[in-house]
């Protein structure tokens, strides 16, 4: 059997993607094409045509997009700054409004030696890895609830580690669980935090409903059903001077602000917008001396 084009597979597959209303076809058409073949999205042009036997799995691989089987369950694969991990069923997919919350992170820790950081609510653990891999010299500690979610961030964890990263400290557990942080407590250059933070009965997107994790979305009726505990035990961890980054809802940019803002340990709260322009997450920082 002759061998078709590549080009011509793509076009009809961001069509049939379009046609479905996913997000990004022409992008996704491309990602999935590049995953078949094992090479970047940008070397797409350098493989002009293709096996017969290839253009029925990657039809098939189409079809489940269109069914809104989300694009990285299909990879294996989520980004989040350099960082590469590994997801499907059971865990939380990053997202790229997370962005500018880990540049924001980054930023905060640039000129202190061996900060020690905690990430709460790490799902695959891509913030704490993407601030790993960005300094090898920071001692980096994961806390996940979730068994599903944690036997990924592990997975993540055990190869960041066999490619040459500093180990992480991954916990699983309940942050409310007074016993599982003592020992951190007062010791945190950096705390960050992506918890569950939609308000229930918010309509998303398929990718979200049928195949995140409802208790790594919703968060009660206005969202705020952990982000309350949450910000009390930010702060017991934070070391004076130390910054504070929580992401929220796009409804929450003057709620959760104002949470922090109560907080008489917490100041410079800084609401700040994702890629998007939308509000996205808050950042703090702890006073050295109670007002």
């Amino acid at each position: 059997m002759a061998r078709e084009s590549l080009r011509v597979q793509i076009m009809a597959a961001a069509q049939r993607l379009t046609d479905a209303g996913v997000p990004s076809p022409q992008f996704d058409a491309e990602e999935l094409a590049a995953h078949l073949l094992g090479i970047g999205r940008t070397k797409l042009g350098l493989q002009p045509l293709v096996e017969p036997e290839w253009v029925e799995t990657y039809e098939a691989l189409i079809a489940r997009r269109v069914a809104r089987v989300p694009l990285q369950h299909l990879t294996g694969e989520a980004y989040l700054g350099r960082t590469t991990v590994q997801v499907g069923p059971g865990v939380f997919i990053p997202r790229p409004e997370t962005e500018v919350l880990l540049e924001w992170a980054l930023d905060a820790i640039k000129d202190i030696e061996a900060p020690v950081v905690i990430d709460l609510c790490s799902g695959s653990g891509a913030i704490a890895l993407a601030i790993a891999q960005a300094r090898p010299d920071a001692r980096v500690h994961a806390v996940e609830r979730a068994v599903g979610a944690l036997a990924w961030a592990r997975r993540n964890a055990e190869l960041h580690r066999d490619a040459g990263g500093t180990p992480i400290d991954l916990r699983g557990g309940d942050i409310t669980d007074e016993r599982l942080l003592t020992d951190l407590e007062g010791t945190a250059d950096l705390v960050t935090a992506n918890p569950p933070y939609v308000p229930a009965g918010t309509v998303v997107d398929p990718e979200v409903g049928e195949h995140d994790p409802a208790e790594a979305v919703f968060a009660g009726p206005d969202g705020l059903d952990l982000i309350k505990p949450l910000i009390s035990i930010c702060a017991g961890l934070l070391k004076p001077g130390g910054f504070l980054a929580i992401e929220h809802d796009d409804t929450q940019g003057e709620s959760v602000p104002g949470l922090l803002s109560s907080r008489r340990v917490l100041a410079d709260v800084v609401d700040h917008q994702d890629l998007t322009g939308r509000p996205r997450f808050v950042t703090a920082r702890r006073v050295t001396m109670t007002r």
